[in-house]
């Protein structure tokens, strides 16, 4: 019989294993936002309050550079034992930030919480490709980005109360019992089908040229315009050392029998076209996700918890469309579906470029609303449609590379947007951009966003046309659903 909406919930077979994904992803989640409002308190009790940045960068840093290679090793490794071990790296590294004595081991932990966090978050994608069907996974996905959803609501106030009220190691410590729930669901309820054939060997030069190259680019990125200026020599050699151990990686990759990522992958259309879609959701997402507050905060006076309303539309938009997601691209097809999803990014996008500092909060609700609304119905088909595009063999080294471009995207985002801002406003006490220049940098934050989504709808028209082989899904699936209700009546 076809699957229902109905074997898709938390109720279902397979429940308990979507609700140990959507735990796993919510310790991802929460972690990336839960440490926000309990920095000052951190930084009074362990000191060296420069230091406050990296508890961020070194969680995203690490987080991204480890996300391709954990994909790919998945293929190979299995998925069951790495998202395991991705907990309990995360796991490890959230004891360290508990019991933290200094804030270099606070930033220790934090990058083991990254490690941990990009791993969880490829692999559990992939096993929800594994375990559901075409026309199952966008309700899935939908079930995945609304922890991102509440996370980016409930995180920043779950710290702000652990801080205040018992301790900010709380805030960490919290993830023991949460991890050990997660890990456990896993290894009771998830059973891998065994790997058919010879395990590939593992690219380890691959693997560490992808990793250096990665931490030297991105560092060199989230680094530039704040540590040191982008001409400085610090930046110069980071970035050029980055580009040379990149073009070392992919000339290996290209030699490579069993490259632990494998980019003549890139070559096949949807797998490319999906993966600069994944870049450009990064720049528009962390663009707005970093700026908005600091629009409504900054310009129009609001306090950090209604500012933080304006961004929570956006989150809420998201999963609204992507658990919907799946009834347009069975029926159109995913490039006629991420186009209506990058159009409406690109009319919020533009809304954006009205804001001003008289504009109605619920405005700037409804632009984001509309950003979030077409990137459900953008960003999940592509990953769906890369996902479909290969076997279960290699599904995870494609999940891996789609997620890390996000990540690159949003640092490329975040340093151009910065570098706008810092050049018009003067930076606080807080580290917070303000002064009388800080409406025209963010406006030119605004316009690079809106270039960045009309890119976006650019590139969704490059993905290849489907619309036959939807209309071929449809059939079938009638076809079944026929003769699931002829097999009831002879029942």
């Amino acid at each position: 019989m076809p699957p229902s909406s109905a074997s898709v919930g938390l109720r279902s077979e397979r429940g308990p294993i979507l609700l140990s994904l959507m735990l796993s992803t919510a310790l991802v989640a929460l972690d990336a936002t839960i440490i926000a409002t309990a920095s000052a308190t951190i930084a009074s009790e362990l000191g060296a309050f420069e230091q406050v940045p990296w508890l961020f960068s070194a969680y995203l840093l690490a987080q991204a550079v480890s996300t391709p290679l954990a994909g790919r090793l998945s293929d190979i490794l299995g998925r069951k034992s790495l998202i395991v071990a991705g907990i309990g790296i995360f796991l490890a590294g959230s004891v360290l930030c508990g019991a933290a004595w200094s804030m270099g081991a606070l930033i220790a932990g934090r990058v083991l919480q990254g490690l941990g966090a990009g791993t969880v978050m490829p692999v559990a994608q992939t096993i929800a490709a594994d375990i559901y069907s075409l026309e199952e996974r966008a309700k899935v996905q939908g079930y995945l980005a609304s922890v991102w959803a509440i996370s980016a609501v409930v995180g920043p106030t779950l710290g702000g109360v652990f801080s205040e009220f018992v301790s900010w190691r709380w805030i960490f410590l919290i993830n023991v019992p949460l991890c050990a729930l997660a890990a456990w669901m896993i290894l009771r309820r998830y059973h891998e089908a065994p790997r058919e054939g010879a395990r590939e060997p593992i690219d380890y030069t691959g693997a560490v040229l992808l990793a250096s190259a990665s931490t030297l680019l991105l560092f060199g990125l989230l680094e530039g315009g704040t540590t040191w200026a982008w001409w400085s020599v610090p930046s110069v050699l980071v970035l050029a050392s980055a580009i040379a151990l990149g073009a070392w990686f992919v000339r290996h990759v290209l030699r490579s029998q069993h490259p632990i990522v494998d980019l003549r992958l890139l070559r096949r259309r949807v797998i490319g076209v999906a993966t600069a879609v994944s870049l450009v959701v990064g720049m528009v997402v962390l663009g707005l996700s970093t700026y908005i507050p600091i629009y409504a905060q900054g310009v129009l006076g609001y306090g950090p918890l209604i500012a933080g309303f304006a961004l929570a539309a956006m989150t809420i938009g998201w999963p609204l469309t992507a658990s919907n997601s799946g009834r347009l691209y069975l029926r159109l097809g995913f490039r006629i579906t991420s186009v209506i999803g990058a159009a409406v990014v690109v009319v919020g996008s533009a809304a954006t470029l009205l804001l001003t500092s008289t504009t109605p909060l619920i405005v700037t609700a409804a632009a984001t609303f509309l950003v979030g609304g077409g990137m459900g119905l953008c960003a999940i088909p592509t990953l769906i449609a890369a996902q479909s595009a290969v076997g279960r063999e290699i599904r995870g080294g494609v999940t891996g590379v789609n997620i890390f471009a996000r990540s690159l995207g949003s640092a490329v985002g975040v340093a151009i947007c910065g570098a706008m801002v810092n050049a018009h406003a003067r930076i606080g006490p807080d580290g917070s951009p303000q002064g009388d220049g800080l409406m025209e940098g963010l406006h030119l934050v605004f316009i690079f966003v809106a270039i960045s989504a009309v890119a976006l709808a650019a590139l969704t028209a490059a993905m290849p046309r489907d619309r036959e082989e939807a209309r071929d899904r449809r059939a079938a699936r009638s076809r079944e659903q026929e003769r699931a209700v002829e097999g009831q009546g002879a029942e």
